[in-house]
């Protein structure tokens, strides 16, 4: 006992010379980023500061330099460059990439995108034999791949096989409701019965249960189109104890666009949902004064206590299928290349997507053929034409533009896509600016080294344009704004309250750029250009970007709606 006391007098002695006890040895994160310009995703004042990040997720945020000397297996000197939330992209389209294809969603992780939220208008499930009969049986691999998404659960059983398939990103997703449609009446038109009502809201419940953010429409596209107010309401009703919300592609953006949105603001009270509206805009030259206007109907609704918001992408130009510029009834009952082989249905397919006259449909001609660019064209004898004006090609075809669409819809398959130089650019930055919208990108991810198709650069350039062009040339948008309108806002509105913050505790979803030097590269023409100045990219505290390339990397998790019955 003597010998053992007498042994630890020198140390004791030690310490008392040097005035304090020993010291615990210093904590050991995953990840420390040192001299960040921190904004954090709440629209408040940036501000310098320190980041560590353990596991999945931030564990310190601390003042400037106040972690240099802390343990870390990988340091990161941010040199005064901006340290944000991971942004969300509120309306993905990356169904291909996340469930069957790389995962890598490289055009994704290069914006500083790092959670996707698909379901605009459709999903892959649930699914039953009635969307199953939709699927050709050429598509053989389709057919296998969503059959495994049968059964209650169906929704859940595909957020749980992109989880599996292993992704760079995380990705969740409203229920389409052109889906539930179809799960209930196939591509038939018609209102649903009483019964069928009955079905639709237990499909919706199931699938909040499962994980679903809400209920999206897309109301230009058949079948999801013969969709009225009374079934989307029923629908809204339904998913209202899950607190889900009722996002849409409404039914007009352009002759009737305030009666499109006066229908969504209706469904949202009747159904006691909140409201986002899908890419605002007013489309076509003749409707870009109806702008103001669209503005002040969703500012009065949320002065008179709606819950109302929108997405936008920044771009003046849309994009969606080439058959969006025919009649929804054509394609009734799956029949749209069959009706127009039919010569007779032809010619009133062609006359009524061309008619500019009193009471026409909302269609291609409220735009006009010259701001239609044609892409997905791959048969031999059109291929040529990928990337041309719809009028350009209509004359190198010698046919008026109706029969060079028609033609176009037949031989290619319904496949071709469109981008529509429909909007007024003071118009889109006028709704920029305004505190309710969120951005979203409308885009699929896609991968530079083998894509080769036409595409939107909005897959590409949508972010970094905004912190380039917006925020630091026009100064549209404060830093601050901006990051919030990307990050915080959307979580916000999905209530995915753990994401969307650089916050202790949070998810360590976080992206690292310059903002002297960040910009959107990917043109209409050569889309396939990844952006610059996005340095760093952690998704769960997994480095999925770093300086500007992507590690290989797949952490990404599903996400799930307030109704999750896990929560």
């Amino acid at each position: 006992m003597r010998r053992a006391l007498a042994a630890t007098l020198p140390i004791l002695a030690a310490c008392a010379t040097a005035g304090h006890r020993p010291s615990a040895p210093p904590p050991t994160y995953d990840v420390v980023i040192t001299h960040a310009k921190i904004v954090d995703g709440t629209g408040n004042p940036w501000f310098y500061g320190d980041v560590a990040v353990r596991n999945d997720f931030i564990v310190r945020v601390a003042p400037d330099g106040a972690l240099g000397d802390s343990g870390a297996a990988k340091r990161i000197d941010a040199q005064g460059r901006v340290l944000a939330p991971g942004f969300i992209d509120i309306q993905a389209q990356s169904y291909d990439v996340l469930l069957t294809g790389d995962g890598l969603d490289v055009s994704k992780i290069t914006q500083g995108v790092t959670t996707e939220i698909l379901g605009e208008g459709s999903t892959p499930a649930p699914v039953n034999d009635k969307i199953l009969a939709t699927i050709p049986a050429s598509d053989s691999a389709d057919r296998r791949i969503v059959s495994a998404f049968t059964g209650d659960h169906g929704f859940g059983n595909w957020l749980d096989a992109m989880q599996a398939h292993r992704n760079s990103v995380n990705v969740g997703s409203f229920l389409g409701a052109a889906t539930v449609r179809t799960y209930v009446k196939g591509e038939a038109a018609g209102a649903p019965t009483a019964a069928e009502v009955d079905t639709m809201r237990a499909v919706v419940r199931r699938a909040m249960h499962d994980g679903a953010f809400g209920i999206a429409s897309a109301l230009i596209y058949p079948p999801g189109s013969y969709a009225g107010t009374d079934e989307l309401a029923a629908m809204a009703q339904a998913m209202a104890p899950y607190h889900g919300v009722y996002i849409t592609h409404m039914r007009s953006e352009e002759n009737l666009l305030l009666e499109a949105i006066d229908e969504a603001l209706a469904i949202g009270r009747r159904g006691g949902v909140p409201v986002e509206i899908y890419h605002l805009k007013a489309a076509g030259p003749k409707n870009w004064p109806k702008a103001p206007a669209m503005v002040a109907k969703i500012d009065s609704a949320r002065a008179a206590g709606q819950d109302v918001g929108a997405t936008m992408y920044p771009y003046a130009a849309s994009g969606n299928d080439l058959a969006a510029c025919l009649p929804q009834w054509a394609s009734e009952s799956g029949k749209l290349l069959a009706n127009l082989k039919d010569s007779a249905l032809r010619a009133k397919i062609v006359a009524e997507a061309t008619d500019t006259g009193p009471g026409a449909r909302d269609l291609c001609q409220s735009v006009g053929p010259e701001r239609i660019m044609v892409v997905g064209l791959t048969t031999p004898a059109y291929k040529q034409y990928d990337g041309w004006r719809l009028d350009k090609i209509a004359a190198a075809m010698n046919r008026p533009w109706g029969d060079a669409l028609a033609e176009l819809v037949v031989a290619e398959d319904a496949r071709p896509g469109k981008i529509t130089f429909s909007m007024a650019e003071e118009n889109v930055s006028m709704q920029l600016a305004r505190p309710w919208v969120v951005i979203g990108t409308d885009a699929g991810g896609a991968n530079p080294d083998s894509a080769h198709d036409l595409v939107h650069p909005r897959a590409y350039g949508s972010y970094p344009k905004i912190l380039g062009r917006y925020v630091r040339e026009q100064h549209l948008l404060t830093l601050e704004d901006a990051v919030r309108k990307m990050t915080s806002a959307v979580a916000a509105r999905l209530s995915l309250f753990d994401r969307g913050i650089i916050r202790e505790g949070m998810y360590a979803d976080l992206v690292l750029f310059d903002p002297s030097t960040v910009i959107d590269k990917a043109t209409f023409e050569q889309p396939h250009q990844v952006s610059t100045g996005i340095i760093d990219v952690w998704v769960n505290g997994v480095q999925v970007l770093s300086d500007g390339k992507p590690t290989g990397a797949r952490p990404g998790v599903a996400v799930r709606g307030p109704g999750y019955a896990g929560n």
